[in-house]
């Protein structure tokens, strides 16, 4: 069941409200606050790789943005209009020669706060980030 959705212009200013919604989400599916405080924090960090990376911050490409949620699994999908990545090609930014780069640390964090972090294509074109946060018992 989708409980938010919506189109964000590519603009960091447009963060804000969103990680706050997200935070929401979470503490209405019963996560806990450090859980709340992290899964804001990965939707912060992909959002803006959607409309930096993505869509290079161009005013006329959204990003979209959609948490549901289905018993105890929540699910955030954030969507751009970009030219699409392959997870595969980003860095890591935990070997030595990348821990001075200044980007490359969104997609790797998402990954280790959420359960899941899928990167596929989107439909006709950019990338869409579905993460998935499991509510441990």
């Amino acid at each position: 069941m989708t409980v938010l959705s919506s189109t964000l212009d590519s603009r960091v200013e447009e963060v804000d409200e969103a990680e706050e919604s997200s935070r929401r989400c979470a503490e209405e599916a019963g996560f806990g606050e450090s859980d709340q405080f992290f899964i804001g924090l990965a939707v912060r960090e992909i959002l803006i790789n959607a409309m930096k990376h993505g869509n290079r911050f161009d005013p006329t490409k959204k990003v979209g943005f959609e948490v549901s949620r289905e018993g105890d699994v929540l699910t955030i999908d954030v969507t751009d209009e970009g030219e699409g990545f392959q997870v595969e090609s980003v860095p890591d930014p935990r070997l030595p020669e990348n821990l001075v780069r200044l980007s490359g640390r969104g997609i790797a964090m998402a990954q280790g706060i959420m359960d899941e972090v899928q990167v596929t294509a989107n439909s006709p074109r950019g990338a869409r980030v579905r993460m998935i946060k499991r509510l441990k018992e």
